[in-house]
């Protein structure tokens, strides 16, 4: 092993805000939180999720590559037709051209950045 996960960098134009999106739709718990950075971790205090501020953020736009993804998370649940008006009540979008397939859909959070709600029948297993 090289290594483990410490954090999940995201950039973005206003980590307060974003955390707080992200903090709800994981269960995570602020430990840090500046002007120009916010740490979210696990109730087991070990996975992290960065939000770091960038004067001039451009959010992405999927699936245009002159605009890339940058990164995404899959968040599993176990029910997408539940866990989705919870999401776009935090503030997420159902991104155009996801056709809501049984397993995950796509969407993105309030600055743009994809992500996708997956359920056990959406996950494929590592080869």
């Amino acid at each position: 092993m090289i290594g483990r996960l410490f954090s999940l960098v995201i950039d973005c134009p206003d980590p307060s805000a974003l955390a707080a999106f992200y903090q709800d739709l994981l269960t995570l718990s602020r430990v840090e939180d500046t002007p120009e950075y916010v740490v979210l971790r696990n109730a087991a205090g070990t996975e992290t999720v960065t939000f770091q501020r960038v004067a001039d953020f451009r959010p992405p736009r999927w699936p245009d590559p002159e605009r890339p993804a940058q990164m995404h998370l899959d968040v599993l649940v176990e029910d997408l037709d539940v866990a989705e008006p919870q999401a776009l009540a935090l503030g997420a979008t159902l991104l155009e051209g996801s056709d809501k397939p049984i397993g995950y859909r796509v969407y993105a959070d309030p600055v743009g950045h994809p992500f996708c709600l997956v359920t056990a029948e959406g996950v494929t297993p590592e080869a």
